[in-house]
């Protein structure tokens, strides 16, 4: 159900103070605003937030220390469960792996039935935002998948040679 809310500060509120109306087609709709409030009781219940903050460090964690093993990842930041890797091919260089984040991101889906997505100036930035009932099972689950998928990666550098695996 399509529901949204704004939430600034004062002074970004009243920037829109300009004689337009907010114009909202889902404003007011009753069964929408139940649904709403419906999930932040079970955000609030289930205590969503205290365990996307504990996934969220253990999947950070755990991502740390894959980083030990798999020399693409560059690294890793976030909040709670919405998590970036950034994959370089050299972390002196700090050359974006574009191409291979692009075939990590296609080969999760397709192998693992995992979604993720890229984002990030250079495009090598996988993106991890499961939802808030994310456990650290699925963590495991995840990074194993990361794991076994770096470690097969056909990716090439920018002149089409392998990249090389080897710590820098």
């Amino acid at each position: 159900m399509p529901l949204a809310a704004v939430v600034t500060t004062q002074e970004v509120a009243k920037s829109f103070d300009n004689g337009l109306e907010y114009f909202n087609t889902f404003g007011g709709n009753p069964v929408v605003c139940a649904a709403g409030l419906a999930v932040l009781d079970v955000i609030h219940d289930e205590q969503l937030q205290v365990n996307a903050a504990n996934v969220g460090a253990y999947l950070k964690e755990q991502l740390q220390s894959l980083s030990e093993k798999q020399h693409l990842i560059g690294d890793i930041r976030g909040q709670g469960l919405f998590v970036g890797i950034e994959f370089v091919r050299d972390r002196v260089s700090l050359e974006p792996a574009m191409s291979e984040t692009s075939e990590l991101c296609a080969r999760m889906k397709e192998e693992h039935h995992i979604l993720m997505s890229i984002d990030g100036p250079h495009d090598n930035v996988l993106v991890i935002k499961p939802p808030m009932c994310f456990s650290k099972a699925n963590v495991d689950a995840l990074i194993k998948a990361l794991d076994q998928t770096l470690s097969n990666l056909r990716g090439t550098n920018q002149e089409g040679q392998a990249w090389d695996r080897t710590p820098t």
